[in-house]
């Protein structure tokens, strides 16, 4: 959810966002079982959560046993505002993007690489992580790269940093 709250924010106070640093965001799915979840969410208060999706043997993820169908429910209603609205987003992007991830499917890639409007954006494959990839073996590559993006689009006008 975090990457749809940091497209909307990028959507609503353009000028006041230098750049987006997205980590296997969840904007849409191909996952048709959730199209049941508007009627689903008032039967079944919760499904089994979704956690440790990470390849580095030993790292846990603390997380939520359980993932609230209601939750679930006002995520994909964020989706209907930010997915129409990612033409509005101009600032540089770079996207983290694990090459297998177990909760997420590509269509989240796919639906915002395709329909932002930025045109500096850099995909940038994870090939030894999972979905929780800040927690599993590319994390320090991401810190690493993400500190440098971060420099280089706050930089002063003119500046090389």
């Amino acid at each position: 959810m975090g990457g749809s709250v940091v497209l909307r924010l990028a959507e609503e106070r353009g000028g006041q966002v230098a750049g987006i640093v997205l980590v296997n965001p969840f904007v849409s799915t191909n996952r048709k079982e959730l199209v049941a979840l508007p009627v689903l969410k008032h039967l079944v208060p919760s499904l089994k959560g979704v956690v440790n999706d990470i390849k580095k043997p030993g790292q846990d993820e603390v997380g939520y046993p359980k993932l609230p169908l209601k939750g679930l429910a006002q995520v994909l209603e964020l989706w209907k505002v930010v997915v129409p609205a990612l033409g509005t987003v101009t600032q540089p992007l770079v996207y983290f993007r694990s090459t297998v991830d177990h909760v997420i499917d590509p269509s989240s890639s796919a639906t915002v690489l395709q329909h932002i409007s930025s045109t500096d954006v850099e995909e940038r494959m994870l090939e030894n992580s999972y979905h929780v990839a800040t927690l599993d073996h590319d994390a320090e590559r991401i810190v690493t790269e993400s500190a440098a993006f971060i420099a280089r689009v706050t930089a002063p006008s003119g500046s090389s940093a």
